[in-house]
This record gives C-alpha cells, structure tokens and sequence, in this order.
C-alpha cells in the first residue's frame, strides 16, 4: 500500500542506522529506536529477542567485519505491519560486498521493528 511507504523506509532506515552505529553507547541508542523492546532477530545464525540481545549480534557481526557497512540493495517493499528488503555488507575500502542478505521486518504500531526474519544470500567462504 503506498500510503504505508514512508512508515516502511523510516523503519529501514532506523534499522540501517542501528547495524552500522559505531560504538557501544550509539548501538544501544540506535537499536532502541529501531527495535520495539520485546522485538526480535532471527537468521541462520542468530536467535534472539530483546534489545539487549539484538545489540550482541550486532557487535559480533561488527567486530568479524571490521571497516564494513550494510546497505539497501534495491528498493522497501510492503504491506500491513510487513516489509521486505535486500542488503548488502560493503567494504569501505573497495567497495566489495561478501555477503548479502534479504530481511522480512514486522511493525508495532509505532513503526519500532517487532520482528526480522533474515535470510543469508552470500557469504564468505570459511577461511
């Protein structure tokens, strides 16, 4: 529905912000503007609910990707409480992306994420 775009891409955008905010103070705050306080992360890697616990996969993804950024890969698509989207992890250095990926968020009715369900499309091969 297009009257919903702008809730969809603020959310996004917050969401954007929170995994690339640099250091432990910024992440705190970023994730609680994304996130609603119960709300949750879920991809083949992670499980986890609460803000608390959002903010340690984060971190781990952070630290193992150092002088990375994730970035929108196309376009916010969605309907109802639902929206969908593509990203990429790129290097600031040379602008590679070893790993990409494809999220599905829901949204309270302050448009705070409740819910992410991440799908992993590429990544590194184990070294």
């Amino acid at each position: 529905m297009p009257e919903h775009t702008h809730l969809y891409e603020n959310a996004v955008a917050r969401y954007f912000e929170a995994w690339n905010a640099e250091g432990p103070d910024r992440l705190a705050k970023a994730v609680a503007e994304a996130w609603a306080p119960e709300g949750s992360y879920t991809d083949p890697l992670a499980d986890v609910r609460g803000q608390e616990g959002i903010v340690a996969v984060i971190s781990a993804a952070r630290a193992r990707f150092p002088g990375f950024a994730f970035r929108l890969a196309g376009r916010v698509d969605g309907h109802h409480d639902t929206a969908r989207f593509s990203w990429e992890l790129v290097s600031e250095a040379d602008g590679s992306a070893p790993v990409a990926g494809f999220d599905v968020i829901t949204l309270d009715t302050e448009g705070r994420i409740r819910t992410v369900l991440g799908f992993l499309d590429r990544v590194p091969a184990e070294g």
